[in-house]
């Protein structure tokens, strides 16, 4: 956190274009007041960029990391019978509310400023993420289930088909509370994100396997869309750079965020996800980053580089390392950069 006011000089990525410039960052009480042009050689500078905002989490299935399994997604992560529902009813509060507290440090550790998480356990199972996350840096938005919703931030509906009746009752309360609601659709087949439409949801994960109809409908009712491609890989939905349909959704225009799904399956490190984006799919190295970086302005506020905006930013020096010899920064920050090139966090709750 800042406090007063601090100078910060680097070659920032400025606004939602991340357009490199190298600048003089005022920031005055946690909000960036001024961005001055440096003259263009300032090579030796460090890299500044927004802070990373992990659209979509499960904390809770931190405690289940890396535990041997096989079988189906519904064999894993299907409510309320699936591995990870077990393995969560059966731990103690305290286990659950440690392996969440850990991997969101590990998480503030990478970068990251704050996630969406789909909470599982009802009431307790949101007071004890809220308990996790007590002062740590990181924005956490709760999407709760089983009663949940009632005190988080908004819904979180594992799939249209896992809730046979009560769906209508169950969004209809979110909206009259004025809570977000999310669908996972789209994961392992298109069936469910048609009904999941219906409910014309603010934010959809997934949608691994939408059809060209149902893009453009997401696209024409403006709903943002989390991917997830390395869960997907891991939980062997997803074979090929065409689910989930990135490029697809781009070109209609849509919002693409970034999210790293299971803590039991994936580590929520947002180089990795993005490093894997643009390997296997091929997506330019600056819609990568701004995917890694559009949830901070879909659920709370924006942290992209821009006078008035909070100051949530990394500086990134790469002269401790070869990336000194970057030839293209964003490129660079994708597919080489870590945690270890991180010489400070500027955070801004």
């Amino acid at each position: 956190m800042t406090a007063g006011e601090l100078l910060v000089e680097g070659r920032a990525l400025l606004t939602e274009d991340l357009e490199e410039s190298p600048v003089r960052i005022v920031v005055r009480d946690g909000i960036i007041c001024n961005i001055e042009d440096l003259p263009s050689n300032q090579d030796t500078l460090p890299w500044i960029i927004p802070a990373f905002f992990n659209a979509h989490t499960h904390l809770g299935d931190s405690i289940a990391m890396d535990m041997p399994s096989k079988g189906t997604l519904d064999d894993l992560v299907k409510p309320p019978d699936g591995l990870k529902h077990r393995i969560l009813q059966s731990a103690s509060r305290e286990d659950l509310v440690r392996g969440m507290r850990l991997t969101l440090k590990t998480m503030v550790f990478g970068g990251t400023a704050g996630c969406a998480d789909f909470r599982e356990g009802g009431t307790a199972g949101v007071l004890a993420l809220r308990a996790a996350a007590e002062g740590i840096p990181c924005t956490t938005i709760v999407f709760g289930r089983d009663g949940g919703e009632d005190i988080a931030h908004g819904l979180g509906i594992s799939s249209a088909r896992d809730i046979p009746g009560g769906l209508d009752e169950l969004v209809s309360r979110a909206r009259q509370a004025k809570r977000l609601v999310a669908f996972h659709a789209g994961e392992k087949d298109q069936e469910d994100l048609d009904l999941a439409l219906e409910y014309e949801p603010d934010l959809l994960i997934h949608c691994t396997h939408a059809t060209r109809p149902q893009l453009r409908r997401i696209a024409d009712l403006g709903i943002p869309v989390v991917v997830c491609p390395r869960a997907n890989w891991t939980f062997r939905v997803a074979s090929s750079s065409r689910h989930p349909p990135v490029r697809h959704l781009l070109t209609l225009g849509s919002a693409v965020l970034l999210g790293t799904d299971n803590v039991m399956c994936v580590q929520p490190d947002m180089w990795r996800e993005m490093s894997f984006l643009s390997t296997v799919y091929r997506i330019p190295a600056r819609d990568v980053l701004r995917a890694a970086m559009l949830g901070a302005s879909v659920f709370s506020r924006p942290s992209f580089i821009a006078e008035g905006n909070r100051a949530n930013f990394l500086l990134i020096d790469p002269r401790i390392s070869n990336l000194c010899l970057s030839r293209d920064i964003p490129r660079t920050l994708v597919n080489r950069a870590g945690p270890a090139d991180i010489v400070r966090k500027v955070i801004n709750l």
